[in-house]
């Protein structure tokens, strides 16, 4: 009977889909298998197992064969959870009609999961080319999968913007799905000056303006001239472009200031002799008299005083 349990152990199956290509999976089965009252039950378990295995291996190919390690992760935490119940509650059945119970339990739970993966999150780019990590549920090995737009474009839309000289104007191309992108691409800025959409623009007309990890740039203290079609585009370091958006800045000029104009008084008839101001001809005479007068005092002061 001991020879017989070690060649049970030795020949857990090999083969592992989704779910069991976690380790703590594959060792629930085990402790399952061992849990058996007897030899016998234990080798009716592993037939029991081999028979899942081959029901999940089914359910995995309808639904493409592949798993990300996020709905991995919760596929095997919803299973671990049903499966440490099971092993807590008082069974009062046969051991392998209790078996066959927590293997459909786990089939269920891997469709439920694949289901919303392959539908909702293998493929969210909407537009743009995406390069994933998954894994496959026959081989447990990881492998590139690439998810192309519904349009086959890597460009994915026109955006204007408008910002006041002197402010600001913050342009951000992240989306949710750049960061299941495999490698690590940078975000490429390129500008082309002038007014958005007044002419068609090639390659040619745009500029590099900076090359970040960041999906956002802002522009401080914008300026009329800084104004113009901006380019962001996604890309990996050999050139292969995952996502492209485009924004069309318009800057606004500042009102010109309102300046108050001089006021100046009017000029006065020539002639007027109620005019407070005088001509110098009409005042060179009284201050001749007034100088002499002064004069003629002051030398007779100084004869009186010199006696």
């Amino acid at each position: 009977m001991l020879l017989m349990l070690v060649s049970l152990l030795c020949c857990v199956p090999a083969v592992k889909v989704c779910l069991q290509c976690d380790r703590r999976v594959r060792l629930l089965h085990e402790d399952l298998v061992l849990s058996a009252p007897t030899v016998v039950d234990q080798i009716e378990v592993k037939k029991i197992c081999d028979h899942a295995y081959e029901t999940y291996k089914e359910t995995s190919r309808e639904r493409k064969g592949i798993i990300d390690p996020t709905t991995l992760y919760r596929a095997r935490t919803e299973y671990q959870s049903e499966f440490n119940r099971f092993l807590k509650t008082p069974h009062t059945g046969s051991v392998t009609h209790e078996a066959i119970q927590i293997m459909e339990k786990g089939r269920r739970i891997l469709e439920k999961h694949l289901d919303a993966f392959i539908h909702d999150g293998l493929c969210p780019n909407k537009c743009g080319l995406l390069n994933r990590r998954v894994m496959d549920c026959f081989s447990c090995r990881y492998k590139t999968y690439v998810c192309h737009s519904p349009s086959g474009q890597q460009d994915c839309g026109v955006y204007p913007v408008q910002a006041e000289e002197g402010g600001q104007a913050v342009l951000n191309c992240f989306l949710p799905w750049h960061r299941l992108l495999l490698g690590k691409p940078e975000y490429h800025y390129s500008w082309a000056p002038g007014v958005p959409g007044s002419k068609k623009l090639d390659e040619s007309d745009f500029k590099a303006v900076v090359v970040t990890d960041d999906s956002s740039v802002v522009l401080n203290q914008l300026h009329v001239d800084e104004q113009g079609t901006y380019r962001c585009s996604l890309r990996r370091q050999d050139g292969t472009v995952f996502y492209r958006v485009t924004f069309l800045l318009t800057v606004s000029p500042l009102p010109d200031q309102t300046h108050r104009p001089l006021v100046t008084l009017p000029s006065l008839p020539h002639g007027d002799k109620y005019s407070p101001f005088q001509t110098p001809e009409a005042l060179l005479v009284p201050v001749i008299a007034m100088v002499t007068a002064l004069s003629l005092a002051a030398s007779v002061g100084l004869t009186v005083v010199l006696r």
